[in-house]
Order: C-alpha cells, then structure tokens, then sequence
C-alpha cells in the first residue's frame, strides 16, 4: 500500500511502517542533516529505504496535489517542540505546531489511514481543550477553519459536526493512547502519544495493540528464575533496593499474574556484544560507535541504569543534555552512551548511519520514534486495511 511520510527526521517512524509493509512513496523532512543521514543510508542499501524519494523541504510550503489519489496511508511524528515538558510549553501559539498541516495532508490526499506520534506533554491539562480541537479536525478534515474563525470558534463548529452524527465528505474515526515503549520490547521507558485515523466509510474496527513485554518478567527473570544474569554472564549480582524488594516479594508470593508477556528489555540487553570502547575512543569497525568525553550528571538528570531499560533519550536545544543521554555504571562512574548504542535504545538496525556532528546526530536519535514500536501498531494498522 502506498504511503507518504511526513516531518519523518531521521527515519524511525518511516522505517517502522515500511517493515510493517507499506510503500513510501516519499519522505518529506526540512532538517538538512536528518534527510543527509537517510540519503546516506539509501546508498548504503539499507533496506527497505533504497527505494524512497526524499524531499527535504518545509511543509508550509509542501503541495500534495501532485501525489493525487493514490496515497492509502500518511504517518508523521509532528514536531513536538511545542508540546515537550521540556519547552516552552507555547502549544497552538508555536510556530513549530505542524498539526494543522497534517491534517492539510490528510484533507488534500484522503488516505485509507494515518498515523501520528507525539511527546506525552500532549496530553497535559494545560492543552487539553486545543488536543480536543485536533482530534476533532482530524476526524472531519473537510471541515476548514475559515480566516475569520479562531480556533475556539473553530471547535465549536466541529463538535456541532461530530455530535449531528451526519458524515460529511470526508470522516476518520480517531483514536489515541499513550504507548510505553519499553511496554513492547524497546530497551528504553519513552512514552508517546500515539493518534490513529481510519477513514470511516470503511467501517474497519481498530484498537491499539496490547504490550508484549512488561517489568515484572524483568523481576521475574532477574530475581525468580535467575535467567537474566546467566544469559549475561554476571557473576556479582547488584542488590536490590528497598522498593525493588517489595515487588520481588509479591512475585514470590504469586499476587502478579503470568499475563504471558515477556522481559522489558535493558541496557544491558541492548549494548551486548558492541566492542567496549574507552572515552574518546571509536571503533574502527563503526564510526557511531564513539565515546564522546566529558560526560557528568547533575540534580535531576542522572544516567541511566544498565540492567533497566534507558531513561528517554533527549534532543537538547543545546547540545546533549547531561544525565539524558548518559550511562550510569556499576563502580558509580558515568559516561555518555555512543550514537551506535543510542541507535540499538532506539532499536535501529546496526547497518543504519548516522550522519552529521555528533551533537547532531545525538539529536536525531533523541528526536527519533523508535523503529519497533513504530512498526508494532503500524503493522496492525497494515493488516486491517489489507484484511490480512
């Protein structure tokens, strides 16, 4: 099925759904660097990206017509700047809030479905009453905000649309949900809202897929069956703390239910096998396997935890932050976690490459979706617009 990506950065969320099996017909994205490290890794064969067109270009400016009526599917991770718990919290009056032009995208090519990803800050009070808004523009993207409207005027006239009950020219029926990505095997607590449209004359049912991983097969695997340290090959085993007891505990005691899922997975799971490097050093082997120098941590931002998945991976507004992008290692030291090592938290294959600075290529990876949870619910989505 053939697919159009939009705001795609590096690549996560464009490679997700392209596993999961739709056809990029092209990837659109601004930032230079971003679309160089995709260009990059189309020459490098990496599959499936050898075959997309890349446009590197603003959205404002972006017409669709061109694309016409053969587009079934559209993703995109809106910028999330505007939205971030770490912004400037500006919301509809950022300038960097791409909804409207998605929803302009999904307007002009009326695709069977789309897919958005976004930062939890989402979802905060303070939006919601504009989060109400975009849900109701894209469930009836027809319905046009005209010069004279605000957007409150705007979503009064939406919601007397939606409650009527009458289908305009064009409906989705849209649902959300916040997705933790350690939930489905990422190695990495990163927590995303999650937007899905189906076009609603295909009277296709939908819900989000259930996790596949969760923390308490870690405890289990770590503290019950003991497998987790044998398959790692550690010897000096670190102590629980105080609230790791407690939930080691009830695991004993059985008041946890096998639900079937499996471990989250670590750190240490994720950076198995790479060559051990020391600051400053790269491996000859991977150019993104390098440790930058000079790494600390500071009140708030500490590293993360080698055997629990890894704190969110930060973009920085300047630079790497601190603590973010850090690991905390057992003799107390920290250091910063390489591109290479960032990229597996993200679970992007070892042949894909980054392109650009270092700090550059860190902030694709903090800004990235990651590659298996972007492919866990698009190829949902895939299966029940091919009916497979």
């Amino acid at each position: 099925m053939k697919s159009l990506e939009l705001f795609s950065g590096a690549g996560g969320l464009a490679l997700g759904t392209a596993r999961a099996g739709f056809d990029h017909v092209a990837v659109i994205e601004r930032d230079h660097d971003s679309c160089e490290t995709i260009r990059l890794n189309k020459l490098r064969n990496v599959r499936p990206m050898t075959d997309w067109e890349v446009i590197e270009a603003d959205i404002n400016q972006f017409d669709f017509a061109p694309f016409g009526d053969g587009i079934g599917f559209v993703a995109g991770g809106v910028p999330c700047q505007p939205f971030s718990l770490g912004g400037k919290h500006r919301g509809h009056e950022d300038h960097r809030d791409m909804f409207p032009e998605f929803i302009r995208a999904v307007d002009a090519l009326k695709p069977r479905a789309f897919l958005l990803e976004n930062v939890k800050g989402l979802l905060r009070q303070s939006f919601a009453d504009y989060f109400e808004y975009i849900i109701l523009r894209l469930s009836h993207p027809m319905v046009e905000i005209k010069k004279s409207q605000t957007w409150r005027e705007h979503r009064a006239e939406l919601e007397r649309v939606h409650t009527a009950g009458k289908p305009t020219k064009l409906d989705y029926n849209v649902v959300f949900q916040l997705l933790n990505a350690a939930d489905f095997g990422i190695p990495q607590r990163r927590e995303r809202v999650f937007i899905v449209g189906f076009r609603s004359d295909l009277g296709i049912h939908w819900s989000f897929p259930t996790p596949t991983h969760s923390r308490e097969a870690l405890l289990s695997s770590m503290w019950i069956e003991g497998g987790y340290w044998e398959r790692h090959r550690v010897r000096t085993r670190p102590k629980p703390n105080e609230l790791l007891y407690k939930s080691i505990a009830e695991l004993r005691e059985g008041l946890f239910k096998d639900d079937g899922t499996k471990p989250w997975q670590t750190v240490r799971d994720a950076i198995s096998g790479l060559r051990e490097l020391k600051p400053g050093e790269t491996d000859p082997d991977d150019p993104n396997h390098f440790l930058n120098p000079g790494a600390r941590s500071y009140k708030g931002h500490t590293g993360s935890i080698l055997d629990e998945p890894a704190k969110t991976l930060k973009a920085g507004d300047h630079g790497v932050p601190g603590g973010e992008n850090t690991l905390l290692l057992p003799d107390g030291g920290i250091r910063y976690f390489s591109v290479r090592e960032c990229a597996r938290l993200q679970s992007f294959p070892d042949e894909f490459w980054f392109s650009g600075s270092w700090t550059e290529r860190m902030r694709q990876l903090g800004n990235a979706v990651p590659v298996a949870l972007a492919e866990a619910v698009s190829r949902d989505i895939h299966a029940h617009l091919t009916g497979t």
